[in-house]
């Protein structure tokens, strides 16, 4: 069989050694616990350890710049912005003219004035309703 090549880990090595010099951060431990379990910390993560890291003296250099050349190498991800809200029914502009031209000529229109309550209520008007207006408009000419 084959052994296992032993990698160096800088970044376990890093946390441990912020371990060493912060033995009450909750910050250096968690983020230890989470490399242990997962094997890798994201972006961010990695980010505040630098910053913790780079606080300490006894870290060397080496360790820091080969850190913060991981931090480098990752993606850095963007929240793309929210679409703005459509509204869920969008009124047909011809149908409201229709209706308005039909009330200023007969504005006690009663079917009229019921298809104008539906439309202004932004409830959807059926074929029949759409077709009624459109003989109306045309006994107007």
């Amino acid at each position: 069989m084959y052994a296992k090549k032993s990698e160096i880990d800088i970044i376990n090595e890093v946390l441990e050694e912020c371990i060493l010099a912060y033995p009450v951060s909750s910050f250096v431990i968690s983020l230890y616990k989470q490399y242990r379990e997962r094997g890798s910390l994201s972006k961010k993560q990695l980010q505040g350890l630098f910053s913790k890291a780079s606080q300490v003296k006894d870290i060397v250099p080496g360790k820091l710049a080969t850190l913060e050349a991981v931090i480098n190498k990752m993606p850095t991800r963007y929240k793309s912005e929210l679409p703005e809200p459509k509204p869920m029914f969008e009124k047909e502009e011809s149908t409201g003219k229709a209706i308005d031209e039909i009330l200023e000529k007969y504005p006690q229109h009663k079917r009229v004035l019921f298809l104008k309550s539906k439309y202004d209520n932004n409830e959807l008007l059926s074929p029949v309703e759409i077709a009624d207006l459109k003989r109306f408009k045309q006994l107007l000419k």
